[in-house]
This record gives structure tokens, sequence and C-alpha cells, in this order.
């Protein structure tokens, strides 16, 4: 009875979709704080040493933008780089309880590096980024929502 009862918990826990919901890795649709539309669809990746990767796969029309073809006010190494493949995120580290941190997010259109943490929602299907210079508190936030 004891085993079924351990064997059962441990079950539960292992297939829960908390368990599987901290991978991050697919493509995701990113959705503007200001407008509510669409601004790209993102590949992320889960590197070598555990942390995650997002890079722009796709930039969604907007109707009055036209969208930029290179990264041109960046800085090195992303200076003239163009917008499509662009790593946007990286670093970003599992920090338990569906929360992530240590990021570094690129905004392609200004050219400016942030930090990052983001909170991914209980069913893994959106993805809360807040991007931030200094204090989170004075940072946007972003949602993300997953397409595969």
């Amino acid at each position: 009875m004891k085993k079924n009862l351990l064997f059962t918990a441990f079950a539960s826990v292992v297939f829960s979709g908390n368990v599987w919901a901290n991978d991050l890795s697919g493509t995701w649709k990113t959705i503007d704080d200001k407008t509510g539309s669409s601004k790209a669809i993102l590949e992320m990746r889960q590197e070598s040493n555990g942390t995650y990767t997002a890079k722009i796969v796709k930039v969604t029309p907007r109707p009055g933008y036209t969208p930029k073809e290179t990264c041109v006010n960046c800085p090195a190494p992303y200076t003239d780089k163009p917008i499509l493949g662009l790593d946007i995120l990286t670093g970003l580290k599992p920090a338990g309880n569906n929360q992530f941190v240590n990021a570094k997010v690129l905004d392609p259109l200004n050219g400016k590096i942030y930090s990052g943490k983001a909170k991914l929602s209980p069913n893994g299907k959106r993805l809360t980024l807040r991007g931030y210079v200094g204090v989170s508190a004075l940072g946007r936030s972003q949602t993300w929502i997953k397409q595969d």
C-alpha cells in the first residue's frame, strides 16, 4: 500500500503539466504592450548551458508600418545584422516556479539592450517578459503566446 501511494505521488508530479511547462522551446508570437497587435514570431531554443535564446523568424505585417531590414542602431555584434534570424533574447535562465531570470533583451527598433525576466503561465501557453534598465519596476512587459 505504501509503495502504491508513493508511486502515485511520484507519477502525479512527473506527469503534471507544471513539470513540462518549464520548457520554453518552440515558436512564440509577441504581442505589443501598447497596441495589442502581434509584432513578430520568435523561435525559442534551449542552449547547452540550460538558458534560453530567442530569434526573430518572422516580422508580422501591420498597417502603416514598414519593418526595418537590419539592426541599424544596435551595438556590436548586432550592428547592421538582418532583423530576421537575429537573437533578441539571450541568457534567460530558469529560476523555478515558472519564473525565469538573467535575460538580455535587444530591442532591434531602437538598438537598446535591457535586462529581462519572465513568468510562464501554469498551462505553458503564455510568457510574460519584463524588460527593464536597473530596476524591474521601471520596465515594460510584453506577452508572448506559444504557437506550437
